[in-house]
């Protein structure tokens, strides 16, 4: 539910003060959002994702720099891809979603591509509303929406989105498009990043549900997207579609736990900035008023991973050994309070994680004593 007028520009206003004066905001976009919605317990990124803030900026005047992120090389290749991709009107791309996931339907010897050119996000997004309505109401024919703009609300604050493409199928459903540089080797695709452009997608798909629901009737957004890659070691396209119903529940789920960025603003202090430009104690301190929540996966999804982790390992903290670890010791935090209950210093024997620990212990000194007893100390 989006806020009160008075009370989203005041929130606006708040996080225009956490970046600083005359810095520009930070576009969240899909990937964020799906790290984001994967670490929703992490109050810090989600403030300065919300604020707009550049987290690269900031982890670089910290002493930490990032080297998360597409490189130059990479981004280039991936949008002469796209451009050819969308070629004459998007012609091998809706040949590719017809034979991909609508056999059914009259082939697209042609389609609508609508102008959704707009001033600012906000305009986009409506332009981009009006003509998913305008090609839902025409049935019977094709349209490819490129580059439109959705708003998502996350955290009580809007975000846009802008997917690759979404296309309007002759029977008014609705199907989000996602074009990647890396290669389709004999059909399939590196897992990883197949799992990593189904959490984006999924999260344009929950975008879309929400223009789709202001709709009488709501057309069906589908669950199923088409991932375009390049054949083999060409640059021709090929395809496949993803089910990216587990990502989306998933996704919408976590978004939904998310602290309310308003919230998080209230509990920082009077003049608390995240500008990149303060001096780096100042912005140390800035960023430490907000807990973090860090995980080893945080290292291939948010710049201020290497800051977080020194922290966190600065503090013992068990999370730095991964949230598998961190869930089966329960209330022990600390790898010091770890190794305290494995040496049965402390801990109560009744815990089960406190008693496999004692156990772990136990069988690894019963494993290295015959060692210790054959073994000739060098001289």
């Amino acid at each position: 539910m989006p806020l009160p007028r008075t009370r989203g520009k005041a929130l606006r206003q708040r996080l225009a003060e956490l970046r600083g004066p005359d810095v520009p905001a930070k576009a969240l976009d899909a990937r964020a959002l799906a790290a984001l919605a994967a670490n929703p317990g992490c109050r810090r990124r989600a403030i300065l994702d919300g604020a707009g803030v550049n987290k690269a900026a900031v982890a670089s005047a910290l002493g930490s720099p990032s080297v998360f992120g597409q490189s130059q090389f990479a981004f280039t290749r991936g949008n002469a891809f796209e451009a050819k991709v969308k070629a004459d009107g998007g012609a091998e791309l809706l040949r590719l979603v017809h034979e991909k996931l609508d056999r059914r339907a009259e082939p697209p010897a042609e389609a609508r591509v609508p102008d959704l050119s707009a001033t600012g996000p906000e305009g986009r997004a409506a332009r981009t509303a009006l003509a998913l309505r305008e090609a839902t109401a025409a049935v019977g024919g094709w349209t490819l929406l490129d580059h439109p703009m959705l708003a998502l609300d996350v955290a009580g604050t809007p975000a846009f989105l802008e997917p690759d493409a979404v296309v309007v199928h002759p029977d008014g459903s609705w199907t989000v498009v996602e074009i990647k540089s890396f290669p389709m080797l004999d059909g399939s695709a590196d897992p990883a990043k197949v799992g990593a452009a189904a959490r984006q997608a999924a999260v344009y798909v929950l975008a879309l549900e929400e223009v789709a629901a202001r709709l009488d009737p709501a057309p069906e957004v589908r669950h199923r997207i088409l991932l375009v890659c390049p054949k083999d070691f060409s640059n021709l396209p090929t395809a496949s579609a993803v089910d990216v119903r587990k990502q989306r529940a998933v996704t919408g789920r976590q978004l939904a736990r998310l602290t309310r960025i308003e919230d998080i603003a209230d509990t920082l202090p009077e003049g608390t900035c995240f500008s990149p430009q303060l001096p780096a104690a100042e912005l140390t301190s800035a960023v430490e008023s907000v807990p973090a929540t860090y995980a080893p996966e945080c290292l291939s999804a948010c710049e201020l991973a290497f800051h977080c982790r020194d922290r966190s390992r600065a503090a013992g903290a068990v999370t730095s050994l991964g949230r598998s670890v961190r869930a089966e010791l329960g209330g022990l935090t600390t790898v010091e309070e770890v190794l305290s209950a494995a040496r049965g210093e402390s801990g109560d024997p009744e815990d089960p994680a406190v008693a496999a620990l004692r156990r772990a212990a136990r069988l690894r000194a019963e494993a290295l004593a015959p060692l210790g007893e054959k073994v000739t100390p060098c001289h």
